[in-house]
């Protein structure tokens, strides 16, 4: 990471790129970028980008650049430009990303000349099999064979994945995690609170990262609790703080996590769990902004924006009466639904490659190839524990992977039924695939490319099931 003024001068690098490099910050702070090392940064395309294109442009710039530098030799870099303004919309200082990608590049390339030579000794055996019409049958098929082989390991190694991290390393390009995409960049700019849903293992605390950092608090950091993760005698203490004296072992005053997160955003992971004793306390502050701290009669009041996140039924928990119907209706204000991994397939072979190198990188190892049968197996999986379980494994076949190619050591085997869903009742189903298909028609009951359309059901009949399931548009 290098930081530039406005006139390309360095300010600041961090320690990556002295080491990467080999220079010295003596050397290297106050310096035109051009001139570091005796001019070994002078790369025309960089040049071009920062002096012409980077003032008139949008706020990413990515490319690529294979320089020879002085110090290390031919290198492959990946850069990333980013404009930093001051006042009246000024550009003050240009923030420069850079990352080697040179194994990546070269490895690409060889795989490249191997296709080309396999290729060439195909179609040689080709020619020399049709010399006699018994050995070209044998030979074409043969061909044939590996040519398909060659085609489908090819479609793995050869392509150049490009991962979509939209919003907080949330990756995928199918339909279902572009609709959560969409409802993220909805809502983050707004200060209504959220409710994310979702399996375990879904990443819903990713969703609400994505939210904060497209949000006009994320300058501030995303505070957390699982409320899940604490006994309930301590949940409050560590919600709304507690003053000197207040139980046994308080020693003195401590500010809870609201106090923290005063004019930022509070993740509240697995809200279901919350007592409901203190339901009540966290209404009060999503309502007014004020709470008392344990302890104190003295009424805080904060400016907090919560994101809520349960793998629970709330309202099946509303029901049987462990959780308040009115805290409900005030999270519920906006859901956003994090797809389980069954629902996305398409998104595996992103997230295999996205794990696999950084499970590679932090074991010290070098996975290239991912068989197409190895593919097809975790593509074809139900992955109950979703994500988290997808790491997991991986985990395990990179440790247990001698060479290049990814050995699988799980054996993924289709559960015979869905367990989750084996669970809940029919009513239930059914209303949550209601409101799945009203989301995404944005509500619209009748009419063409309607929720009524996609269900196959009147617009009356629509209507009445949605007042049978209290179904209404937030």
């Amino acid at each position: 990471m290098v930081v530039l003024d406005s006139d390309l001068i360095i300010v600041k690098a961090n320690h990556s790129f002295y080491s990467t490099f080999e220079v010295s910050p003596e050397h290297t702070e106050g310096v035109l970028i051009y001139e570091l090392g005796n001019q070994q940064w002078n790369i025309p395309k960089l040049k071009e980008l920062l002096e012409d294109i980077l003032p008139q442009n949008t706020v990413f710039n990515d490319f690529e650049v294979d320089h020879h530098f002085e110090t290390i030799g031919q290198k492959v870099m990946h850069l990333n430009a980013r404009r930093i303004y001051g006042k009246e919309n000024q550009t003050q200082l240009i923030l420069l990303a850079i990352e080697d990608v040179t194994d990546r590049e070269y490895y690409k390339r060889n795989l490249e000349e191997m296709v080309e030579t396999r290729t060439a000794e195909l179609i040689a055996a080709r020619q020399e099999a049709e010399n006699s019409k018994h050995m070209a049958e044998n030979a074409l098929e043969e061909i044939k064979q590996l040519t398909d082989q060659l085609e489908a390991e090819r479609a793995y190694l050869q392509e150049e994945i490009k991962l979509e991290f939209n919003h907080e390393n949330i990756i995928g390009r199918s339909n279902e995690i572009k609709y959560v995409f969409y409802k993220v960049e909805q809502i983050a700019h707004t200060n209504t609170n959220i409710l994310v849903l979702g399996e375990t293992g879904t990443g819903k605390e990713l969703v609400a990262r994505a939210i904060h950092s497209l949000s006009q608090r994320k300058d501030r950091a995303l505070v957390k609790m699982n409320c899940a993760a604490l006994p309930s005698n301590l949940i409050e203490s560590e919600l709304f703080g507690h003053e000197k004296g207040a139980f046994t072992n308080a020693y003195s005053r401590r500010l809870g996590r609201f106090e923290v997160a005063n004019g930022a955003t509070l993740f509240l992971d697995e809200i279901g769990e919350l007592p409901l004793d203190l339901q009540p306390k966290l209404l009060q502050v999503i309502e007014n902004g004020e709470f008392e701290r344990l302890g104190s009669s003295e009424t805080m009041k904060v400016d907090v924006r919560i994101i809520a996140a349960t793998n629970r039924n709330l309202e099946a928990e509303v029901r049987k009466g462990t959780f308040r119907e009115d805290l409900w209706y005030r999270l519920n204000i906006f859901p956003i639904t994090m797809p389980p991994l069954r629902a996305r397939r398409e998104d595996i072979p992103l997230l295999v490659h996205f794990f696999i190198d950084k499970i590679s990188k932090r074991l010290g190892k070098s996975i290239g190839m991912v068989p197409v049968s190895v593919m097809d197996a975790l593509q074809n999986y139900h992955w109950p524990g979703n994500i988290r379980e997808l790491e997991n494994v991986l985990e395990r076949a990179v440790i247990n992977s001698s060479g290049p190619k990814l050995h699988l050591v799980d054996e993924l085997k289709k559960p015979r039924q869905d367990l989750t869903e084996a669970n809940r009742s029919l009513a239930d189903v059914e209303r949550a695939y209601i409101v799945r298909v009203l989301e995404q028609t944005q509500w619209k009951v009748s009419g063409k490319n309607s929720a009524a359309e996609i269900l196959g059901l009147n617009r009356s009949t629509l209507r009445a099931r949605m007042r049978k399931f209290d179904i209404r548009k937030p």
